[in-house]
């Protein structure tokens, strides 16, 4: 029986560690032996999964596609900017910061919880609005909270500093961090889409009307996943934050967006698998045309692809996906060991 149980437990956990433990080699051998570059696209690449395992949460688990899941992000990262630029500078560049904000800096880790829970918090309470809809009406009104926010932080020079960067924020973001970070977040991933809850969502994602006969509340079961894929998206926009320095809101809008669409859907939305192998396929495409548009040599020969070959080949790829295999690399299939299949089509 002991056996039975140690067996079934490894069977639960394994989707998980399939992920976790190629992470950590990575991170292992690009710290070792990879120059700097590697290190920098390995560390972003591991901020993406946490940016993008926060996007499954609601969007692979309810089959609703959101477009204004960066906002969470924006939120996270000028509220951690508030809290943790340099004192000197927050007087002068954002003078309309309520003084408690404005007069002093706080120490990191409560910054970045804080900050975590108010883009928590900003999802509730637009979910408690939002998630009364359904379909193609719930898509376009999270893109219009994405423009909302665009618009607002813009124009709020005296908290924002407008459209332009605000600077001086601690780096304290490395590789093992935000590999921490990944892990923890594609752990609160798998709790989640395994439990009670999770299970209810998926089902409302099948058929919203057999869910609803069978007592599973559509409008909680979403508005729930939507809150914690929020705090999941707020993480990331803290690490995102602190690993560059700077915050500016043209960092989160529609190029972040649609990047972080385009690994779900190369990866597959519909598993946590396909979320983490979508981030690290468009990744390495992104970086290997990136490095032979900057120019690349062959023996005595300087040869490069033009400027933005990178996109037309991530598009191409996408439509190859959309087109021969629709639910992505992984299909809605986890990692699984032996023959039992781990899947959440």
């Amino acid at each position: 029986m002991e056996k039975t149980r140690s067996a079934n437990l490894l069977r639960y956990w394994f989707p998980v560690l399939a992920l976790i433990v190629p992470l950590i080699l990575l991170v292992l051998l690009s710290e070792t032996f990879g120059p700097l570059t590697l290190q920098r696209t390995v560390t972003e690449a591991l901020i993406r999964i946490v940016v993008v395992v926060g996007l499954y949460i609601f969007v692979g688990n309810s089959g609703v596609i959101s477009f204004g899941h960066v906002t969470f992000m924006a939120i996270a990262a000028y509220a951690t900017a508030w809290q943790t630029c340099c004192e000197m500078l927050k007087p002068i560049t954002m003078s309309g910061l309520p003084p408690f904000l404005r007069d002093q800096s706080f120490p990191l880790l409560p910054a970045a919880l804080s900050s975590v829970a108010l883009a928590g918090g900003v999802a509730f309470v637009t979910g408690l609005i939002l998630m009364r809809l359904s379909g193609l009406a719930a898509s376009i009104s999270t893109l219009a909270l994405l423009f909302i926010l665009n618009v607002v932080y813009s124009n709020w020079d005296g908290v924002t500093m407008g459209t332009a960067s605000i600077v001086g924020l601690p780096n304290y973001v490395t590789a093992w961090l935000a590999l921490g970070c990944a892990a923890l977040s594609i752990l609160v991933a798998w709790l989640y889409q395994t439990s009670s809850k999770g299970l209810a969502i998926r089902a409302t994602r099948e058929d919203e009307v057999a869910a609803a006969a069978s007592g599973i509340s559509l409008y909680w079961s979403r508005l729930f996943a939507f809150t914690l894929s929020a705090v999941v998206m707020g993480l990331g926009g803290v690490l995102q934050a602190h690993y560059l320095g700077t915050v500016s809101i043209n960092t989160f809008f529609l190029n972040l967006t649609f990047i972080a669409l385009a690994m779900l859907v190369v990866g597959g939305m519909r598993s946590l698998a396909g979320a983490v192998v979508g981030v690290v396929v468009v990744t390495a495409i992104i970086d290997i045309f990136r490095r032979i548009e900057a120019g690349v040599t062959l023996g005595s020969t300087q040869w490069s692809l033009p400027a933005g070959t990178q996109e037309l080949v991530l598009a191409a790829v996408m439509l190859l996906i959309l087109v021969f295999r629709k639910d992505g690399i992984m299909a809605g299939r986890e990692f699984s060991l032996g023959r039992r299949k781990e899947s959440t089509r």
